[in-house]
């Protein structure tokens, strides 16, 4: 466990994904817990910008090379590939940052800090060829697709 990824009062999962310690009830890096469950319901609630936000800020804790900086870097680009395809109705620019986000989650466990990365990659290739597979899609964390809360929003207002 690295001291600049502790952070007190983040809660356990439901589960036991990788990066939950279940033997110490702590999580490995428990700023990139509290960065996944702000940017997963940011992202659900179709706040595609402040998720990405919340991605990226917690992305540079990490070294190139590990499996939270692969992580984080391909949540920040899932999060600004949906931006572009609904805000800006870019498909182009969703493929390609799509395709990034699949390389980066190359050999990143299925269920990561709660989220169904396995679910994420079907959802990301599939929406290659039907990007209108979107727009009914949310990410599943610890098993649920919880939506955004007045904190989640607090949180990424915090990182701007």
């Amino acid at each position: 466990m690295d001291d600049h990824t502790r952070a007190s009062g983040v809660a356990p999962p439901r589960g036991e994904p990788t990066g939950w310690r279940a033997d110490d009830r702590v999580w490995e890096h428990a700023t990139l817990r509290r960065a996944v469950v702000h940017g997963v319901r940011l992202y659900n609630d179709g706040a595609f910008h402040e998720s990405h936000d919340c991605f990226e800020d917690e992305w540079y804790n990490y070294g190139n090379g590990s499996t939270e900086s692969a992580f984080a870097h391909g949540m920040v680009q899932v999060a600004a590939g949906a931006y572009k395809h609904f805000d800006f109705e870019n498909d182009d620019g969703m493929r390609s940052l799509f395709e990034t986000a699949l390389q980066y989650f190359h050999g990143v466990p299925n269920d990561y800090y709660g989220v169904d990365v396995l679910d994420v990659r079907t959802t990301l290739t599939n929406a290659l060829d039907d990007p209108t597979v979107l727009e009914r899609w949310q990410i599943v964390l610890d098993g649920e697709c919880p939506g955004a809360r007045a904190e989640d929003y607090e949180y990424a207002e915090r990182l701007a």
